[in-house]
């Protein structure tokens, strides 16, 4: 059984999915504990499901290495297996990426390469792009430049706003998470050897 922390920021919806994803006998994985970077609604989510959170928030810190290093110590002391950034929104700082990857995911709501950063559903719009989607891939240094893992295809809409698309794209994610997640597990997929690439 594959042991996950999952970290947020928001309202969880993805950290729901797996929650629900973990009730079922099939899914091989469980989640340990949920981190966030400040009172996110979405802890909720694992209160309900009995799963221990924490909160590491950068105001408490001097630096963000200072924030990263205390982050690190939380997540670690639950001996995950894999690390899931699911709504995270915060760059990890260098030595807790060296410290987790490539046992560390994201959850991007674009077709990455193209429109990383923290506003790729707005910039994929802007860019008039006729298609975006949902990506998962292993976090290193960059912002969202680590290797991909899977990735849905979504068609724009002629005239969608970002809040809609935004919609249908969080349920490709959630579909997408729990599947990619239950790959990792049953060793369909191998991150070291995705980092190698």
């Amino acid at each position: 059984m594959t042991s996950l922390v999952v970290l947020i920021s928001g309202s969880g919806s993805n950290l729901r999915a797996l929650l629900e994803a973990t009730t079922r006998d099939d899914f091989p994985a469980r989640i340990v504990a949920v981190g966030a970077d400040n009172e996110a609604s979405g802890l909720q989510h694992a209160r309900a499901f009995d799963v221990p959170t924490f909160v590491v928030s950068p105001s408490d810190f001097d630096s963000r290495e200072s924030w990263g290093q205390a982050l690190l110590n939380e997540v670690q002391s639950f001996g995950a297996d894999l690390v899931v950034c699911a709504g995270f929104m915060r760059i990890l700082p260098a030595n807790v990426v060296q410290a987790l990857t490539p046992n560390l995911i994201n959850m991007h709501p674009a077709l990455l390469p193209l429109f990383p950063g923290a506003h790729a559903v707005r910039d994929a719009l802007a860019a008039g792009a006729t298609e975006t989607g949902a990506t998962v891939h292993v976090v290193d240094e960059g912002v969202d430049t680590g290797p991909v893992i899977r990735q849905v295809p979504l068609s724009i809409e002629p005239g969608e706003t970002e809040e809609h698309l935004h919609e249908r794209i969080k349920v490709l994610e959630r579909e997408l998470i729990v599947a990619t997640v239950s790959e990792i597990a049953h060793n369909r997929i191998n991150l070291k050897e995705l980092a190698r690439s």
